[in-house]
């Protein structure tokens, strides 16, 4: 596997990089193996766990998923995580299987806390079905927004180039030496530059979700990788 840093500017690498790291959890996690279910079971099971998800209809009504989906999703969860929770410690442990010449720990740290909503130190299966939900079936402004909140490290509204290099580094990080060419120190840096060239519309030195939508809206590449996983389940 090599992955070569062509495309112009950060966006399209982070967004693809977040989709496909997040289905690769979910498969593992057993949440994206659909079955039909029983017409019986119609209601969430709880009396295993000890977080109890919300109603069945409550997170019909807060995703885009039928009802035998959140089932099957919820029966793959409980299976994995009998807790009902998952705390940021088995989610980097999770992602660094998949990258063994990297290191992930970053990058999964960052994701984490885009998916713990609550912000409480661990994932409900409420997080991860929204989450999960936006990213397959939510519409682009939806998935947009929610890429937008992952770079936005400190939650205030704007991407700042820290922000960005953090986010920058932790990718590289995280695919080691399966980058080709080899990374040089000063590329995530310059990746930076050209993505707040592109982003950065009034040049402030920060990027705002509205520049960052609008930006990304025209981008036929962001696009494009914004359609990859709408059928996946």
């Amino acid at each position: 596997m090599s992955v070569r840093w062509e495309t112009e500017g950060l966006q399209t690498v982070g967004i693809v990089c977040l989709v496909i790291m997040f289905l690769k959890l979910m498969h593992l996690l057993g949440l994206i193996d659909i079955t039909e279910t029983d017409s019986s079971d119609s209601e969430l099971e709880l009396s295993t766990v000890r977080h109890q998800p919300e109603g069945l209809e409550q997170l019909q009504a807060q995703t885009k998923f039928t009802k035998k989906e959140l089932q099957s999703l919820y029966r793959g969860f409980k299976n994995e995580c009998p807790s009902g929770l998952v705390d940021e410690e088995t989610f980097k442990t999770i992602y660094s299987q998949f990258f063994p010449q990297g290191d992930a720990t970053t990058y999964a740290h960052f994701l984490f806390n885009a998916f713990d909503l609550d912000r409480n130190g661990s994932i409900r299966f409420e997080d991860f079905v929204i989450g999960l939900s936006v990213l397959l079936r939510g519409s682009v402004t939806e998935k947009l927004n929610w890429a937008f909140n992952l770079y936005d490290i400190n939650k205030d509204g704007y991407i700042t180039k820290e922000e960005m290099l953090l986010i920058m580094k932790s990718i590289y990080d995280m695919m080691g030496r399966y980058t080709y060419p080899s990374v040089r120190d000063e590329a995530p840096s310059e990746h930076v530059e050209k993505f707040f060239q592109k982003m950065d519309r009034n040049r402030d030195g920060v990027v705002t979700i509205e520049e960052f939508i609008e930006t990304c809206q025209k981008d036929e590449n962001i696009m494009n990788s914004m359609q990859l996983f709408e059928n996946v389940i």
